[in-house]
């Protein structure tokens, strides 16, 4: 008979006529291809059955043939063959001691990612960092300029003076992780400034800064391309879930050690519930295949669960599945959120992995929605696309509609297959996160008790989590009052003494707007590490540029509350307060760069709590941040309190 994933089981033979190594050793035998051997081999008595199958498995030349058999079946590798950059160990001598006269560079997070799938082969057929030729026709076509598909730059971005620094055809780079260990040797091709707005809107299909991909391209990414091939010197250290980090190849090995012929991908950036293993098993029923759960642990998009609580997640899920069938592989990936074409780029990362077919979803790798609320990219704009291109990315695509419950016939089904006046339900990840916060039920409809028990641990209740309360505003608007306020206040309402640790984050380097980036991502820094430990920071700098507040909420968000609070009291206000006589000192240009009359004050528009000083007393003001703590949970049970 078949199993739900498409392999022949055998039956059960009658008590005591078959080992459990026979069993398994003819289970073995079934899922390389179905039928390895002849039904009437196994249907053969005990003691034949058991001469055939441990001369197989015991034959060295017989069990490397099956193993062959099954690789040989495995999709080629995109552009035909599977890359692997790295150097052997005479050429890796060489490259270290040449390397110590060399310029450096130390690689960011997505460029440590990008790497290590160029290394690998994950990105086959690169073998490197895209020069001008390649980066242009894919940002314009989807193609290599050998015409092969590929629809995501991989580019390296480097700052101007170092840039300036290098010479094309000449110059090599030694790529370093953040330790200074070097990793891998790159040939300069190629330098040169791209049109990254012109970039954003060719892939992303939008110049929005509220997409995450476009915000990283045109304010968090280097405005200078560097391209050229790469040697490999050593792969980026991972020391969390080792043995769960497999390169290309080594899964490949794996498929094919297990006779793993048709795999389906399933790419994921969330926890996995119910719906998830039920859309899994549907479609590996669907291709007859086996599963590879290839969640990107890399760069995904703001605010989303740690992957340290997704993997531990994800190894639960594991065990709901039939042993054998499906396998937990986790991707160094970088997400782009680049919808339609992320989803031809995860499909052709997933062929070099040998993977034959690919879950594609409703809105898969959206970021979605825009400042306005309309989605970045139609619910099945990459299904679309994807189908478009599904003969050159020869890998199958599994499309499916979002999975909601129906209580009717208690089972998940897609919801295009929902019968009319059906009772369905649903529960959204955002209300996921408010009952995870507030210590409500989730039903267990909706996922596993493992998971909620995982889920819990690094989501405790609000009243049991840290948070940040960050103030901006112009100088004089009261921002370190009312912090200082706001401070007793919470001391007041309660915690023992031990549990309170006092640091309030206020002070200004300088008034340069390299200063002003600096002191607010240090302060940040220091209140994201307050919050991760569940105590409360008070945070009071001018903080005046939007983008340097987003970096800040992005840092502190996911690990607790985060309360912006904007003092919005007028410029006219806050220069009669002025004891130090700073802003005559601006109007009259000895202080330049100065937030309200020589440099702007970029009002935020994503402030919690909005807060005008002319109308408000101190104290009237931080009750009014009291409240807002209160209504969100945050505080109300005083032993939970902690203030830094």
């Amino acid at each position: 008979m078949r199993s739900p994933f498409g392999l022949r089981l055998c039956r059960a033979a009658p008590a005591g006529s078959i080992s459990a190594e026979d069993n398994a050793a003819q289970n073995f035998l079934h899922c390389q291809a179905h039928a390895v051997l002849p039904q009437r081999t196994l249907a053969a008595n005990r003691t034949s059955t058991r001469v055939h199958l441990f001369a197989i498995l015991m034959h060295d030349e017989t069990v490397d043939s099956l193993e062959r058999t099954s690789a040989a079946h495995l999709p080629v590798a995109h552009g035909g063959k599977l890359v692997d950059l790295y150097v052997g160990p005479e050429r890796r001598g060489e490259i270290k001691t040449e390397s110590r006269g060399l310029p450096s560079w130390d690689l960011t997070p997505r460029q440590l990612c990008d790497l290590e799938l160029l290394l690998n082969g994950g990105f086959s057929p690169l073998r490197g960092f895209m020069t001008k030729a390649d980066y242009e026709r894919v940002c314009s076509e989807m193609r290599l300029g050998s015409g092969i598909l590929w629809p995501i730059p991989i580019t390296l971005d480097v700052s101007e003076d170092f840039a300036k620094s290098l010479t094309a055809g000449r110059s090599k780079i030694a790529l370093r992780d953040p330790e200074g260990v070097m990793l891998a040797l790159l040939h300069v091709e190629e330098v040169w400034k791209p049109d990254r707005r012109e970039e954003a809107q060719a892939v992303f299909n939008t110049t929005s800064p509220t997409h995450p991909g476009v915000y990283h391209v045109l304010n968090k990414s280097n405005p200078w391309y560097v391209g050229g091939r790469l040697e490999g010197v050593q792969r980026p250290s991972s020391y969390d879930f080792k043995t769960l980090r497999l390169s290309p190849a080594e899964l490949r090995q794996q498929f094919a050690r297990q006779g793993w012929r048709r795999i389906v991908a399933f790419q994921t950036r969330n926890p996995m519930h119910r719906a998830h293993v039920e859309l899994t098993f549907r479609a590996c029923k669907q291709a007859e295949a086996s599963l590879l759960i290839h969640p990107a642990v890399g760069l995904t998009k703001p605010g989303d669960v740690d992957y340290f609580t997704r993997v531990r997640c994800y190894q639960v899920v594991l065990t709901k599945y039939p042993r054998g069938t499906a396998k937990l592989s986790l991707l160094p990936l970088a997400m782009r959120m680049a919808g339609p074409r992320e989803a031809i780029w995860h499909a052709l990362i997933r062929k070099n992995c040998g993977c034959s077919h690919m879950i594609i979803g409703r809105d898969h790798a959206g970021p979605g929605t825009d400042a306005s609320g309309k989605a970045f990219y139609g619910p099945y704009a990459a299904q679309e696309l994807f189908k478009k291109y599904e003969p050159e990315i020869e890998v199958t695509m599994i499309p499916f509609h979002n999975m909601v419950y129906v209580e009717d016939n208690a089972k998940y089904l897609p919801e295009d297959e929902v019968p009319r006046d059906a009772r369905v339900l649903n529960l959204s990840g955002t209300e996921l996160r408010q009952r995870l916060n507030e210590g409500r039920l989730i039903p267990d409809w909706f996922t596993y008790s493992e998971v909620i028990q995982e889920l819990r641990r690094s989501f405790p209740p609000r009243h049991q989590q840290g948070f940040t309360v960050f103030f901006t505003g112009l100088s004089g608007a009261g921002k370190s009052t009312i912090a200082n306020v706001l401070l007793i206040k919470l001391l007041e309402i309660g915690g023992s003494p031990g549990d309170l640790v006092r640091r309030h984050l206020s002070s200004e380097l300088g008034f340069s707007r390299e200063h002003r980036d600096l002191n607010i991502r240090r302060i940040g820094y220091v209140a994201s590490e307050i919050t991760k430990n569940r105590g409360i920071a008070i945070c009071a700098p001018i903080a005046p540029y939007d983008a340097m507040r987003k970096e800040v909420r992005a840092m502190i968000a996911p690990l607790g509350g985060f309360i912006m609070v904007h003092l919005s009291t007028p410029v006219e206000v806050c220069e009669e307060r002025d004891r130090k006589g700073l802003y005559a000192k601006a109007r009259a240009g000895i202080i330049k760069e100065f937030t309200g009359i020589s440099d702007p004050y970029e009002e935020p528009t994503d402030a919690d709590i909005t807060i005008n000083t002319a109308e408000l007393a101190p104290d009237e003001a931080a009750q009014e941040i009291i409240l807002h703590l209160e209504s969100e949970g945050f505080i109300g049970n005083p032993s939970n309190s902690r203030v830094s």
